[in-house]
């Protein structure tokens, strides 16, 4: 549906991701180009924004709109492509080309003015939606990164491992590709006990980052020291640690406490484990309150950050944010964007809708959006303002 009023006039700025496709490689022949392959991807971005998820939908959103609006994003006529001229288009699109250019439009967003101790979390996501198109395959086809704070998708990288390949190995074969991406100098990798590997702790570390990685019996020699010093059996409970500090978050709701969470740090253990760069050892708590029963969850980590540089509050802070990835991003795309409903399988086009869709939820947080469905059916009545976002620059988190 057409904007109600006017749009205002419209121009693309040379820090915009519109101006930012322009340097995607295009796959076409040059004598059957008709639409600009820049055009096509700000356009697609833009109709995202407006609640028009699937290719279909972006097609017919696309025919719809006035000629100022077009022109902005770059078409040179009122004429946009259809969905099948979308469908081969991004089926034969270089994804990870695709993948770098938006990289490097999100960078400067994602990095605040005071660049300390910014936590990026890692974690992989099926599109199920594909799944019934290859029997026994991969049960995930993504690893992203994402960023805690500014909410933004730094980088993505599709995963093709073999048929009937387990999850955490499908995502350890692309997680040093990933981590190799990034810039790491005053960040802390967030990831679940999949990614408490001894190769990728070093890796971050010798990029100038840290991390904070939860412990499990992966890792059985590390999960049982840890284990030990924070729970020993009964008949060793002798000895306090020598050094523990606590930090405790409550949640209310309804007049009661509905989750309480608790965060042990100590350093008892960091002359003693042989592990790249441990600078101290975690124990999280979480009691909560489930259909008028009380539940609780314990569970370790490790990290790298000296009690200097991050007491338990701010690591109880990087262990919470680390499950916004799920909440803001994961979920976000499945039922915001529709990922899961995607049938789309053929070549590159699953990497690249994919790569879009992470754009469009990056776009809505730089500019500070947290309620995304109000504001794509905002931008469904209101075209002009998800034009707006994708030909203007990204603002920056501070």
């Amino acid at each position: 549906m057409q904007s109600t009023s006017p749009a205002p006039a419209l121009s693309v700025s040379p820090g915009s991701l519109a101006a930012a496709f322009a340097t995607v490689p295009d796959p076409r022949r040059v004598a059957s180009v008709r639409y600009p392959l820049a055009a096509i991807l700000a356009m697609t971005v833009a109709a995202i924004l407006s609640n028009h998820v699937s290719v279909l939908a972006i097609s017919e959103w696309a025919a719809r709109q006035e000629a100022a609006l077009l022109t902005a994003l770059g078409f040179p006529t009122t004429h946009t492509p259809c969905q099948s001229t979308l469908q081969r288009l991004f089926a034969k699109l270089d994804g990870p080309a695709l993948g770098t250019v938006v990289a490097a439009a999100v960078a400067s967003a994602a990095t605040p003015a005071n660049a300390t101790l910014q936590g990026v979390a890692i974690d992989g996501k099926a599109q199920r939606g594909r799944l019934q198109f290859a029997a026994g395959g991969c049960p995930v086809h993504a690893l992203s990164a994402f960023c805690h704070d500014a909410g933004l998708v730094l980088a993505q990288e599709p995963i093709q491992a073999p048929a009937g390949t387990d999850r955490g190995e499908a995502e350890l074969t692309v997680a040093p590709t990933l981590i190799a991406r990034l810039d790491w100098h005053g960040r802390v990798l967030t990831g679940d006990a999949v990614f408490c590997q001894r190769d990728l702790c070093k890796q971050v570390l010798k990029a100038g980052g840290d991390y904070l990685v939860a412990v499990k019996q992966n890792q059985k020699t590390l999960y049982r020291d840890i284990a030990l010093l924070f729970d020993p059996p009964d008949d060793l409970r002798t000895l306090p640690l020598m050094d523990r500090r606590e930090a405790e978050t409550l949640d209310y709701g309804h007049g009661r406490t509905l989750e309480r969470r608790v965060l042990i740090a100590s350093t008892d253990l960091t002359s003693y484990l042989d592990w790249p760069g441990q600078a101290q050892v975690l124990r999280f708590e979480r009691t909560w309150r489930e259909r008028e029963m009380v539940r609780q969850a314990v569970s370790y980590a490790i990290t790298s950050l000296s009690p200097e540089r991050a007491d338990p509050t701010r690591l109880l802070s990087l262990k919470r944010g680390h499950w916004g990835i799920e909440n803001y991003l994961h979920r976000c795309k499945d039922v915001n964007l529709a990922e899961d409903a995607s049938l789309i399988h053929r070549g590159q086009g699953p990497h690249v809708m994919a790569l879009l869709r992470d754009t469009a939820v990056s776009v809505l947080h730089a500019a500070g959006v947290r309620q995304v469905a109000a504001r794509l059916r905002q931008h469904s009545q209101h075209p002009d303002q998800a034009v707006a976002l994708v030909i203007s620059p990204l603002l920056t988190c501070a």
